[in-house]
C-alpha cells in the first residue's frame, strides 16, 4: 500500500494540510498526520490539529512527504534541523517529496528544488531562490517535476489540484474521485463565476 505522510507545524495552513489528507484517504492511500515536535498542533487561523504521530526516522519508509504552507508553518519546517536532515536523506535517495504555497521556502532550503521546476505562493519565489538559486519557479496551479520526484502548487485554492497530483505521482487514478468530489465540475466552471 502506498503511504503519505503530511507533516503539521504550528502555523500552517490548515486547509492545505487536511485537503491532502482528505483526498488521499478517500482514494485509499495511507495518509499520516504527522506533527513536527508534537501531536498537537495549532494551525494558522488557530484550529487546532490531532495528529497521529511526531517527526521521525519513520519519515524515510514513506512514498511521499508533503508539506502544507502558511508563512509561520513554512518557516517552522524549514528551520527544523530534524526534519531537514529526513528530508534531506530522502532526496538523496530519490524518494518523492510535496510542498504548497509557502512550504517550498523548506524544500530549498533543504537543496530538494535545486535545478527543478516548482511553484509556491506568489513572492516567495524571491525566498527559494536565495536558496535554490538554479530551480525553475512556474506560475502554474501545480508543477509535478518527475525527474526531481517534487511536487509544488500555489496556495489554499490549489489545495485539492496539489492532492490529486500526489496520488497521480503513486500511480492512483484520481478519475472518478474528482467527479465525485465535483472537482471537475468547479474547474469547468470556475471561469463563468468570475
Amino acid at each position: 500500500m502506498k503511504k503519505v505522510a503530511v507533516i503539521f507545524a504550528d502555523g500552517c495552513e490548515e486547509v492545505e494540510g487536511l485537503s491532502v489528507i482528505d483526498v488521499l484517504r478517500r482514494l485509499g492511500i495511507q495518509a499520516d498526520m504527522v506533527g513536527l515536535t508534537s501531536t498537537t498542533v495549532n494551525g494558522a487561523h488557530n484550529i487546532k490539529l490531532t495528529c497521529d504521530k511526531t517527526v521521525a526516522d519513520s519519515l524515510l519508509d514513506y512514498d511521499i512527504v508533503a508539506l502544507p504552507g502558511g508563512t509561520t508553518g513554512a518557516e517552522n519546517l524549514r528551520d527544523n534541523k530534524k526534519l531537514a536532515d529526513l528530508m534531506i536523506k530522502r532526496h538523496n535517495a530519490g524518494k518523492w517529496d510535496a510542498a504548497m504555497c509557502a512550504a517550498p521556502i523548506a524544500l530549498a532550503r533543504y537543496g530538494v528544488i535545486a535545478g527543478a521546476d516548482y511553484t509556491c505562493y506568489p513572492g516567495f519565489e524571491k525566498q527559494t531562490e536565495k536558496d535554490a538559486p538554479n530551480g525553475h519557479f512556474k506560475e502554474d496551479i501545480t508543477v509535478t517535476d518527475d525527474e526531481h520526484k517534487v511536487i509544488t502548487s500555489r496556495g489554499p485554492a490549489t489545495a485539492w489540484a496539489f492532492a490529486y497530483a500526489i496520488a497521480e505521482a503513486l500511480g492512483i487514478d484520481t478519475k472518478n474521485l474528482k467527479a465525485g468530489m465535483l472537482y471537475n465540475y468547479l474547474a469547468d466552471n470556475i471561469q463563468d463565476s468570475l
